[in-house]
């Protein structure tokens, strides 16, 4: 999580920051102590670059993926549509857009595979060659899900093949409608429906495993023999790892993905160099920005990592 706030000077708003960010760990049930620990912060210009590299997909798990900027995006028009933003925030967010417009359009960076889902299905490929002759299952509806689906198509799945399934049947009905796909009416039915598929990705937001060694057990004792292969891209991992130890079933998660990313990262990196002058100079034209708007600039940066994750919390412009 990121937080962008505007600050006063001085330590008291830093700590009435910490404060609130251990309130909302108490709320969620999370470990604040361990929270205090990893809770830092950047002062400007370390947190506007930093903004700015996230939108631009620089500091991503995938180099130069584009899913975060659509994040950035989504959550700065909820804080604007509530009211919470300002005038300097306002400025800062739309100085990272067209920055990491910039770096999209002007770099290599973001070529080949760059994405998650891109990179679960570019691995399916390899597996099956053809993937117009595959079943493909995502459990799963939600953004990530919902562009897996979408590249299973661009690369052949046809889309009577595909079926989606979530927790929240309204929503797998929606998208299936959408990609021409079929829903699978009932979350509990995803096991059978498994039975059929080729190809399972799951990408849901659950907090523990959903698919356990024992359910791919039995459905694999149903399929003689034919080989399943499950591709998790979830985070934390939605299928229990002692799933790869049932025979046919071939299970790749994230740190597979990686190394696919990481096949094409040599040419991405080279275009760092690149990225990072585009980036610098975004920074001096808002810092310079915000000294002639009459603007105390010191925007700080928070990182935590709590029980359920790393979170990073960005507060702060004076």
């Amino acid at each position: 999580m990121e937080h962008y706030a505007v600050l006063d000077d001085g330590p008291e708003p830093i700590r009435r920051a910490r404060d609130l960010f251990r309130l909302y760990c108490e709320t969620g049930g999370l470990d604040t102590g361990a929270a205090g620990e990893a809770f830092y912060h950047h002062d400007s210009p370390a947190s506007v670059e930093h903004l700015f590299r996230v939108a631009s997909g620089l500091d991503s798990m995938v180099l130069g993926e584009t899913e975060i900027l659509g994040q950035v995006k989504q959550a700065y028009q909820a804080a604007s549509g509530a009211g919470t933003t300002s005038r300097v925030l306002n400025k800062l967010f739309q100085r990272a857009f067209q920055a990491a417009k910039q770096v999209r359009t002007d770099t290599g960076v973001g070529r080949g595979t760059v994405s998650v889902a891109s990179a679960a299905v570019d691995l399916a490929e390899r597996l099956f060659g053809d993937l117009g002759r595959c079943r493909a299952l995502v459990l799963g509806a939600g953004e990530t899900g919902e562009r897996t689906a979408r590249a299973l198509l661009s690369r052949g799945v046809r889309p009577a093949a595909l079926a989606v399934a979530n927790r929240s049947p309204e929503r797998a009905a929606a998208l299936a409608a959408e990609l021409g796909g079929r829903a699978v009416a009932q979350w509990d039915a995803w096991e059978h429906e498994a039975g059929a598929a080729d190809i399972l990705i799951t990408s849901t937001a659950a907090t523990r495993a959903i698919v356990t060694a024992a359910q791919l057990g039995r459905i694999m004792r149903a399929r003689n023999d034919r080989p399943l292969f499950v591709i998790d891209i979830a985070v934390p991992r939605d299928v229990e790892p002692a799933a790869n130890d049932i025979e046919g079933v071939y299970l790749y998660d994230i740190d597979a993905l990686q190394e696919i990313a990481r096949q094409g990262l040599v040419s991405r990196e080279r275009e760092l160099a690149a990225c990072a002058g585009l980036i610098g100079r975004h920074v001096e034209e808002f810092e310079s920005w915000v000294k002639r708007a009459g603007e105390s600039s010191a925007l700080g940066t928070r990182n935590v990592e709590s029980q359920k994750g790393n979170s990073e919390l960005l507060p702060s412009t004076s």
